[in-house]
């Protein structure tokens, strides 16, 4: 049986599209979701912009990590499982309460629980990250990363698809109920799965939890090295980031409805990006991860060029060309930033150690999220003083950067380093 086949056929896939699903909703919750919500509640496109803000947790995440590399709150769960299964529960509380509210009326507890939402996601995908790495041999990360991500973008239509659809015939607090309940699955897969057996032993202290993921990591690569690898990881989805911070305003300010926003999504963005991210995922076995990075950076790069052709032809009249231009740019989207960040994930969980997963891990996502948080919180001040298509070239050149560090963090030719020993086994 070919190495791919194999890979495929195993229990570890199947739960990595849980993990991917749980991880992505509540992100893109609020990367789409609540902006559409705020738009028609009468927000402005500033204060919309601001609320990126609210992603804070997600960039400091590192911090409160190495209480779940030693700790587990639920002991008849283990130390990765009571992590999530608490975090799953807050999020689908948290969820359908902000639908019971008014942005216009109750704009601080808005505020308030948009951002307990993202730290609830955080600690959520602080504790996904290192489960999923502690299941995975080095030889399955590519694959395993590739349907992680693919499922963490399929759960971005629940949001971004359904939701928007739902909004134009039921009311906001159904839809956020109704949203609400696809975080179960994923509460589901915690309940059902077992802990998984670590390479190595868990930090015997919290002083070890908290100072020694940094120690080995620049140990290992020496700080010259280490500080290039953080700062290509702040870089490399920096363009893509910006570009998709206000997508949905963007495609409502170009005269699309909120159905029809949805229906393309579904349509346009969903096959699109599990095909290729499936292949993405295939073909990185043979490839090698360094290489993937270059081929699939090139992609998420060129696809930010659809939104500045859609800015460039403007609002258009009712006409079945103006929605393939719609399908064009989001399945262009969907495959360039879903193969992009199936090769980056998987770059990250290549460089951690496994006795550190959770606190490294949360360091390079936090880096990650950076741009998605602060920068993507002026992206609506951009446009305004821009305007949109000056805004996506902007963005394309801010994607430059991170290709170029390639050269240094993942040669082509380079193989990377493999810091996991054994690989992990899992109890099921």
């Amino acid at each position: 049986m070919p190495a791919w086949l194999n890979a495929m056929l195993n229990r570890r896939m199947l739960i990595c599209i849980f993990t991917g699903f749980a991880s992505g909703l509540p992100l893109y919750l609020l990367l789409n979701l609540v902006p559409a919500w705020l738009k028609t509640e009468g927000l402005s496109l500033r204060a919309i912009g601001a609320f990126a803000l609210i992603q804070f947790p997600y960039t400091w995440k590192f911090l409160w990590a190495p209480l779940l590399d030693r700790y587990g709150i639920l002991p008849w769960l283990g130390r990765r499982r009571s992590w999530m299964f608490v975090s799953q529960i807050g999020l689908v509380a948290a969820i359908g309460w902000l639908g019971q509210l008014s942005p216009v009326d109750h704009l601080s507890l808005v505020i308030g629980l948009t951002a307990t939402l993202a730290f609830l996601s955080a600690t959520q995908d602080i504790a996904l990250d290192a489960f999923r790495r502690e299941i995975l041999p080095d030889d399955e990360l590519g694959l395993g990363n590739a349907i992680h991500v693919n499922a963490y973008r399929i759960a971005g239509l629940v949001p971004g698809s359904l939701s928007l659809i739902l909004a134009d015939h039921l009311p906001w607090n159904q839809v956020f109920v109704i949203t609400a309940a696809f975080m179960l699955p994923g509460l589901a897969m915690t309940l059902l799965v077992k802990e998984p057996l670590a390479a190595v032993g868990t930090p015997r202290t919290l002083r070890d939890a908290v100072i020694e993921p940094f120690r080995e990591f620049f140990g290992r690569h020496g700080v010259r090295s280490a500080l290039l690898v953080l700062s290509f990881l702040f870089f490399y989805k920096l363009g893509d980031s910006l570009c998709t911070a206000l997508a949905t305003p963007f495609y409502l300010d170009m005269g699309y409805s909120k159905t029809e926003i949805g229906v393309i999504a579904k349509n346009a963005g969903l096959w699109p990006m599990v095909i290729g991210g499936i292949l993405g995922g295939i073909w990185m076995i043979k490839i090698g991860i360094n290489r993937a990075l270059w081929l699939f950076g090139v992609v998420q790069i060129v696809t930010i060029l659809g939104f500045v052709w859609m800015a460039w032809l403007g609002p258009a009249e009712s006409s079945a060309s103006r929605l393939v231009v719609l399908a064009m740019v989001i399945a262009g989207e969907a495959v360039g930033a879903g193969l992009g960040t199936t090769a980056f994930v998987a770059f990250m969980a290549r460089t951690t150690h496994p006795a550190y997963t959770a606190t490294q891990l949360a360091l390079f996502t936090s880096l990650m999220a950076v741009p998605r948080t602060f920068i993507n919180a002026t992206a609506g001040w951009l446009v305004e003083g821009m305007g949109w298509m000056n805004f996506f070239w902007l963005c394309f050149a801010l994607a430059a950067p991170g290709m170029l560090l390639l050269f240094k963090v993942a040669p082509w030719n380079g193989q990377g380093e493999s810091t996991n020993p054994a690989a992990a086994s899992l109890r099921v």
